[in-house]
Parts: structure tokens; C-alpha cells; sequence
């Protein structure tokens, strides 16, 4: 991001990401204004307005896009909470594919539109690709979270008729000490009862919060970056040796694999699309030399671990 100070108009505020790139925005001076569904307590930060609002209602949370430099979209229902039922499965679209588009029309309808949209995608765009090396330029794949990244990228793509930049993160697992997937399987391998999650030959595309955070700096910041980034760990690493290297890390075994049928029957159809096998190439992020701070999963959970 650049040096001087910026208005950052964030969804999906109150999640795991927003919340460390708020804290991380403002150490630096840039003012944020995010927005969540819940009213939130007064912030003790002056750098932080918080805005009451949907993003997949019409609502008076679009005029606080006036002015701003910079849009993050984060919002959507968390994907790995709740079986899918096709009622969950319509929550999951709604609230990423509806409020992607309610956010576009309101950037469209501010008095100048924000310099750049960072908008949140996933890994899961590709679909279970076994073996096949996957850079930003390959298709999209044809499950459930594959067509649910799909439209949710295209409905971001309205922004770019107002002369707003768009990049669309497709981020890999993120890991951190202080929630999402690494926080869920921490207890587990802990009592040295943890292993591969599915097939140990699965790739598994991950990335530390820091590059995350990073990322969506980075995206903000490299003025002629547009299009697709593939927001992963430059090491591709199966599933076998992700278990190994977090057993290793918490100083237990982790023997036990846990078959896909048995996630299927315990998650329904999404254990069997979590962990659907994909190796993740970060080529465009390579090619114009994106700083990482942890490219590799040993140094990774060393740093998430202590």
C-alpha cells in the first residue's frame, strides 16, 4: 500500500481477515470504515468507523463509500460452518453473489468511485484438480464451491465500467493462531490423534494470515495489477506432509487419516469439496515478485505456534 494515509471502506469487518487487517491499517494511519451486519461496540480507535448494514440490502451503508480510496470485499457466510443443505448452500450465494453486486451498484453510484476493489475469491475456483498445476489463466471447475467462486468474481466484475481497478484474491486456506481451519484442528493433533484430512497425496493450498494481510496490500498497492491472483503459499504441500508438519509442530504423531468418505458422512457434501485436492501455483504473485513473509509451512507454524 502506499505510504500516505487512506480511506478503506471494508465488508466482512467483523471476520477473521478484517479484523487483522483493520488493526493492521490503522497502526499506519489509514482510516477504515466496515461495515457489519451487528451494531458493534464503540471503537476506542479514532481510525475506525463502524457502520450498521447488510450489503445484500439497499440500505444507507452505501453513502459511506463517499470518499473512500480503497474497497475491500470480504463479506460472505462462512463456508465451512453448517452442513450444506440447499438452504445453506442458497445463504452461501446470496450473501457473496448478492452483496457483491449491491456493493458494485453502490460504487457506481458514489460521487467518485474508489481507486481499486480488492475482492475476496478462493482456491475452491479450480475444483479437485489432482495433479495439475493451476495459475490464474487455468478454468474453473464445476462443483459447488467452484460455480460459488465463479459468480462471485463475475459479480465483482461490474466494477471495472466505473474506472474502478478490479483484483479478485483466490485465497488458499489461511492460517492462524487465532482462528479458522488451523485453530478447528489444533485440539485434535494435540492429543496425537491427528492426520491427513482426506487423501494424504491431496495438495493442499494454504497461506499464513501475514501474506493474506499482505496480499491485499500488495493488491492495492502494484497500480497495473488486475484480474485473478492466486493469494497461496509458493510450496505446493500434500496433505500427508501438511499432517506431519503440523504434528512435528505440536511435538505429537499424526498416524491417523481421516478417509474422505468418513468427512462426507460427518460434513455431508462438504467434506468431500474441503480438501478436494488442488495444486495452487501463486504465478502471477512470483512474477512481480510479491514479498512473502512465510513461504514455506515449516517457518509458517513455527511463527503461528511459538
Amino acid at each position: 500500500m502506499r505510504s500516505e494515509t487512506r480511506t478503506i471502506f471494508l465488508t466482512g469487518a467483523s471476520g477473521l481477515l478484517g479484523r487483522s487487517l483493520m488493526a493492521r491499517w490503522t497502526s499506519v494511519g489509514h482510516r477504515v470504515r466496515a461495515l457489519s451486519r451487528r451494531t458493534q461496540p464503540e471503537s476506542a480507535d479514532p481510525n475506525i468507523d463502524w457502520i450498521c448494514g447488510d450489503l445484500t440490502q439497499e440500505g444507507s451503508w452505501s453513502s459511506s463509500l463517499d470518499g473512500v480510496d480503497v474497497v475491500v470485499n470480504l463479506a460472505g457466510e462462512p463456508i465451512s460452518e453448517g452442513r450444506w443443505t440447499e438452504t445453506r448452500k442458497e445463504e452461501l450465494r446470496h450473501s457473496r453473489i448478492r452483496g457483491t453486486q449491491r456493493l458494485v451498484q453502490a460504487i457506481g453510484a458514489s460521487a467518485k468511485p474508489p481507486e481499486v476493489l480488492i475482492n475476496a475469491s478462493a482456491s475452491g475456483y479450480y475444483g479437485p484438480r489432482f495433479e495439475e498445476n493451476l495459475v490464474e489463466t487455468s478454468s474453473a471447475g464445476d462443483d459447488f464451491l467452484a460455480s460459488l467462486a465463479k459468480d462471485w468474481e463475475a459479480a465483482a466484475g461490474g466494477v471495472e465500467v466505473f474506472g474502478t481497478r478490479l483484483v479478485r484474491l483466490r485465497f488458499g486456506t489461511i492460517l492462524s493462531a487465532r482462528g479458522g481451519a488451523l485453530l478447528r484442528m489444533l485440539p485434535i493433533f494435540r492429543t496425537g490423534l491427528g492426520g491427513p484430512l482426506g487423501p494424504k497425496e491431496f495438495f493442499a493450498p494454504w497461506i499464513h494470515v501475514e501474506d493474506a494481510m499482505g496480499f491485499v496490500d500488495w493488491g492495492m498497492a502494484q497500480t497495473g495489477l488486475s484480474g485473478p491472483v492466486n493469494a497461496v503459499s509458493p510450496e505446493p504441500i500434500r496433505m500427508g506432509e501438511f499432517a506431519h508438519r503440523l504434528g512435528r509442530a505440536v511435538h505429537r504423531p499424526a498416524f491417523f487419516p481421516v478417509p474422505t468418505f468418513l468427512l462426507k458422512v460427518v460434513l455431508g457434501e462438504m467434506g468431500g469439496s474441503l480438501f478436494p485436492g488442488q495444486r495452487v501455483d501463486p504465478q502471477v504473485a512470483m512474477d512481480r515478485g510479491y514479498p512473502y513473509r512465510f513461504p514455506d509451512l515449516e517457518g509458517a507454524l513455527a511463527d503461528l505456534l511459538g
